[in-house]
């Protein structure tokens, strides 16, 4: 299992939110690097954001939620083009990071 895992679940609909673009980022001084990039799978997943299972240097990261694209898909308006979590891996555990999403809001929290 990757060190940073993510699902995503459409709050309105009730149910996961597939084919959504999620994209890994570092940050390396005031610049973003990305490490990896995925699309959600039927459940609101990707089964493997990173490439190894080696352990992330501790750091700064972000998850990129490309949500356009997933309501255009649905012909729903929205609110937030992407939806940016900022976060603090500070030891080599491992980090679950929900998003619970809707055309007009969204909340996270560090999952388990």
């Amino acid at each position: 299992m990757s060190q940073i895992t993510t699902h995503i679940l459409d709050t309105t609909l009730g149910r996961p939110a597939q084919g959504v673009t999620i994209v890994l980022s570092a940050r390396q001084g005031e610049t973003w690097t990305e490490l990896a990039r995925g699309v959600t799978n039927q459940d609101g997943r990707i089964a493997h954001l990173l490439p190894t299972d080696e352990p992330l240097p501790l750091g700064i990261y972000k998850l990129k939620f490309c949500t356009q694209e997933y309501f255009e898909q649905q012909a729903t308006a929205s609110f937030y083009p992407f939806v940016e979590i900022v976060f603090d891996v500070a030891t080599t555990a491992h980090y679950h990071v929900p998003l619970l999403l809707n055309p007009f809001g969204y909340s996270t929290y560090r999952g388990s």
